[in-house]
């Protein structure tokens, strides 16, 4: 996955703490970055301001610290996805009854795929 490095750069400006080194943000995981890509693509499109993203990104935090996160900077892209599922549900982008049913069906397709292969989503891994 290729970021834009100038809405990269934006994005690490206006959001307070993203992980970042002099060349911008840094992610552990692939799975970091996509989550970084897809509130970059959202906020091009005009879903969500940065400030509305920044306050829902710290509500966030602030419930995980609550429920005892130990606030590390290891579980920061884990807030990150948890915020982007509330406010793309709170914005009616996807509802939360939709997000669940998505998120439940890549659990299934995981769970069947072999190591190394391609996960794909079958009509199966929605369990209607």
């Amino acid at each position: 996955m290729t970021l834009d490095p100038q809405a990269a750069r934006q994005a690490v400006d206006a959001v307070p703490d993203v992980p970042r080194d002099a060349d911008g943000p840094v992610f552990r995981e692939p799975w970091e970055a996509h989550a970084f890509a897809i509130a970059l693509a959202l906020h091009e499109r005009g879903v969500f301001t940065w400030e509305e993203w920044t306050q829902t990104l710290a509500a966030e935090i602030r419930r995980a610290q609550a429920a005892g996160d130990p606030d590390t900077g290891t579980t920061y892209y884990r807030h990150w996805l948890a915020a982007l599922e509330r406010i793309v549900a709170e914005k009616g982008v996807a509802a939360a009854e939709m997000q669940a049913r998505y998120r439940d069906a890549w659990e299934h397709a995981c769970e069947r795929t072999p190591h190394g292969k391609p996960i794909e989503l079958r009509p199966g891994d929605f369990g209607n």
